[in-house]
């Protein structure tokens, strides 16, 4: 299978690192003009030098946006897409505070909805007249295990992602006949700063040293360790090329089999 995407354009968020950083290098690789996206320019600009040029009319962009601070969040993006058009949109934001449900209130809560929920659906929404227009597009969300089972120490995550999930259900049911597909990873753990965060927040809980968290997260894998970033985009390209054309709707777990354990 030789997946191309040359002439595609592709918009990936949370590029700068992690999960974001291996998609944007694989649909770079694939042939694809990439913009990526997140808050800190700096960091935008080592990132888009690294991306791979293999023709030379790739051409790869970078936006500078804050997922969470959603209005002006709202202006960028729509300002983003007053002068471009993106055949592969993947909704990959930075995850909210960990804590319990019982510790967090209704402003936490709106906060993750803003963060999760509200930047997904705007940026979606926005890439979505092109796509119609041409009969053909991939919407890719970057998703957690926690929609299917919630995840402790993680409330704001687990509920708004979970209605993400059900959104994106009901958006690909509506726009299958103009040939777009919308499907939702669930995440499992990856090495990540965001998983080394996670798991320095639980050690200090726990009273345990990182070391003996990360030990325990891996022994609940099947496979024994964590994920690569550059695997997750290996799935990302196949589900951005025409080999996906008929996949759409779909809940896929990318977890060395984590997911079977529940």
């Amino acid at each position: 299978m030789n997946i191309q995407l040359f002439s595609k354009n592709a918009l990936v968020g949370g590029a700068t690192q992690g999960i974001g950083a291996g998609i944007a290098v694989e649909l770079a690789k694939c042939g694809a003009n990439v913009t990526i996206m997140a808050r800190n320019e700096a960091k935008l600009k080592d990132c888009m030098a690294s991306l791979p040029i293999v023709n030379s009319e790739q051409k790869h962009e970078y936006l500078v946006a804050d997922f969470s601070d959603f209005e002006n969040y709202r202006k960028i993006i729509t300002g983003y897409f007053n002068t471009h058009s993106i055949d592969i949109l993947v909704n990959n934001t930075n995850g909210p505070e960990p804590g319990l449900a019982i510790d967090k209130n209704v402003e936490d809560y709106q906060k993750a909805f803003d963060l999760l929920f509200k930047t997904v659906c705007e940026t979606t929404l926005l890439a979505l007249p092109y796509m119609i227009g041409q009969k053909n597009g991939r919407i890719i969300n970057v998703s957690s295990l926690s929609v299917k089972e919630p995840i402790g120490n993680l409330a704001l995550s687990n509920s708004i992602r979970s209605a993400v999930m059900a959104w994106a259900k009901t958006l690909a049911n509506e726009v299958a006949q103009h040939n777009i597909t919308v499907n939702n990873i669930l995440t499992g753990y990856f090495d990540t700063a965001r998983i080394q965060s996670l798991i320095h927040h639980d050690a200090q809980k726990a009273g345990m040293s990182e070391d003996e968290i990360k030990q325990v997260r891996e022994n609940k894998i099947p496979m024994k360790r964590f994920g690569k970033p550059e695997e997750y985009g290996h799935l990302v390209a196949f589900l951005a090329s025409e080999y996906a054309s008929y996949l759409t709707g779909a809940n896929i777990p990318l977890d060395g089999g984590l997911n079977n354990t529940y």
